[in-house]
């Protein structure tokens, strides 16, 4: 079994967690930047993260077999603090990297005017750079939050195709899927999704347009929720196929339409041996 996870913060996680996803069958992930907890004081704390994002954690990453890629924005929650929006003037110059494969995580937290502002500007540059945009739902009033968040993007310049609305539920994946967007849920021990629900949304919605993340980060998360998402599918009659489907070929197709997702042979020690660069829907 092949496992891509979209969403998850490998920089709160352990070299532990690298050998357990690797034996669980994760060969490639994406990790978004996003709010580390406490406030960032200046860009500066920005740039230090993002150049981890783009050289330390890769490489961490390929010593266990798996392949790693990032997305990279101002987030939502920071969108708000005035001593951060600086951080939008840089960006350009961080998205031309490689490994890179989306702007995000963008999009709302309390849904106010300087959300906004951030999240029109970011889809901006998705569109200015050729990346798809990964958008982030607030955990509050979601419903709201998922139509305010389609308004912005339908009158930006980058295709619904190319977006992902990600931390969706049984509330919201119709509406997302019925805008052309691709559909992300996060599976998590105690809140947001978890393996049930998520066979259900399956059941009900199909396996088109859909990803699961496991969104691991500081707080009480899993790495492993996809692995356990695909072995929930297969006892529920789902086969194999649509298992690959869902953990496999839609994230690739998702994240492949920025031309830079870099997956191939990879083994625990090697450095991303045998790469090949998927575009579009390869």
């Amino acid at each position: 079994m092949r496992i891509f996870d979209p969403h998850i913060h490998m920089t709160s996680r352990t070299t532990d967690d690298y050998r357990a996803m690797y034996d669980a069958g994760v060969r490639a992930l994406v990790e978004p930047s996003f709010w580390l907890g406490q406030p960032r004081t200046s860009p500066a704390s920005f740039f230090d993260y993002f150049d981890a994002l783009l050289g330390w954690e890769p490489f961490r990453a390929s010593q266990y077999g798996i392949a790693h890629h990032c997305t990279l924005a101002l987030n939502p929650k920071e969108a708000n603090d005035p001593r951060c929006t600086p951080v939008l003037e840089a960006l350009p110059r961080y998205l031309a990297k490689d490994s890179v494969v989306a702007v995000g995580e963008i999009g709302y937290d309390s849904m106010t005017p300087a959300e906004d502002h951030a999240l029109a500007a970011q889809l901006q540059l998705a569109a200015d750079h050729g990346l798809p945009a990964l958008v982030h739902t607030p955990h509050r009033d979601k419903l709201a939050g998922l139509h305010r968040t389609l308004d912005v993007v339908r009158e930006s310049a980058l295709a619904p195709e190319l977006v992902l609305l990600d931390h969706l539920n049984e509330t919201t994946v119709k509406d997302a899927l019925d805008s052309g967007c691709w559909a992300g849920f996060s599976i998590y021990p105690d809140t947001k999704m978890d393996e049930d629900r998520m066979i259900t949304v399956l059941r009900n919605h199909g396996t088109d347009r859909i990803l699961v993340n496991s969104a691991a980060d500081w707080g009480k998360s899993d790495p492993l929720k996809t692995r356990k998402v695909a072995d929930t599918m297969l006892k529920a009659g789902f086969d194999e196929d649509d298992v690959d489907k869902v953990l496999w070929r839609n994230p690739v197709a998702f994240y492949g339409r920025s031309g830079r997702l870099q997956l191939g042979t990879t083994a625990p020690g090697s450095l991303h041996e045998g790469n090949s660069i998927l575009r579009g829907g390869e």
